[in-house]
C-alpha cells in the first residue's frame, strides 16, 4: 500500500513539474524492466488472488516471498546507475534481510497489529502467520533485527491502517524521487549517463 501511495505522490509530482516547465513528462529507460513483472506474479498468487492463496502454504509462501525480493533486488541493483535506485536497493535489501533472518517472514509486533485491528491480544499467536499477508506474528526480543521489522503505522488522522517498515520507506522514497526527475529537465539523464560509466 506504501507504494502505491509513493506512486501517487511521485507521479502528481512528477506530472506537476513537467507542467510548470512547460516539458513532456518523460519515460526512464530502465535495464530488465520484465523482472518486475516476474517478481509480483508470485506475490500476486501468494497474497492478493483469494483462491490461490487459500491453498499455498506458509513455507512455499516463505519461498515465493524471498525469490520476489531477491529478483526486486537484482532488478534495483541492474538500475543502481540511476541516483533515484540508490534507496530502492537499500530498501529491497533491508526487506530481504529481515524476512530472511526470522525465516522467510516479515516480522510483526502484536501492538503493530492493535493498531491495525484492535482487540484482545489473545487473539494473535505468537509464531503465527498474521492471516494472509507476508508478517509472522513475534514479538520484538524473539525477532532478529527487530528495528526493520513492520513497526510503523500511519497517523491516526489518516483512515487507513497499513504496517510498514524501515526497507519500504527507502523504497518509497527512491519512488517518488524516480518520478519526481521525469518531470524535470533532460540534463537530469545526462547526468546519470556519466554516473553510469563510472560505475560500470
Amino acid at each position: 500500500m506504501i507504494l502505491i501511495v509513493a506512486v501517487f505522490i511521485g507521479l502528481t509530482a512528477g506530472l506537476c513539474r513537467a507542467w510548470i516547465g512547460k516539458r513532456t513528462y518523460r519515460a526512464y529507460e530502465l535495464k530488465y524492466p520484465g523482472l518486475v513483472l516476474l517478481a509480483f506474479i508470485p506475490q500476486f498468487f501468494a497474497f492478493f488472488l483469494p483462491k490461490t492463496r487459500q491453498l499455498i502454504s506458509d513455507n512455499l509462501v516463505s519461498i515465493l516471498l524471498v525469490s520476489s525480493l531477491i529478483i526486486l533486488l537484482i532488478f534495483s541493483l541492474l538500475n543502481i546507475q540511476k541516483f533515484s535506485f540508490w534507496p530502492i536497493s537499500i530498501g529491497f535489501f533491508l526487506n530481504f534481510l529481515v524476512i530472511v533472518l526470522n525465516g522467510g517472514l516479515m516480522p510483526i509486533s502484536v501492538e503493530t497489529i492493535q493498531k491495525l485491528i484492535p482487540g484482545p491480544e489473545s487473539n494473535w499467536i505468537i509464531g503465527q502467520r498474521f492471516g494472509y499477508t507476508k508478517d509472522i506474528i513475534l514479538t520484538p526480543s524473539l525477532t532478529r533485527l527487530w528495528f526493520l521489522s513492520d513497526r510503523f503505522t500511519l497517523p491516526d488522522w489518516i483512515n487507513y491502517r497499513v504496517a510498514f517498515s524501515l526497507g519500504d520507506i527507502f523504497i518509497a522514497a527512491g519512488v517518488v524521487w524516480l518520478l519526481w526527475i521525469l518531470g524535470g529537465k533532460k540534463t537530469q539523464d545526462l547526468k546519470e549517463k556519466k554516473n553510469e560509466q563510472y560505475i560500470f
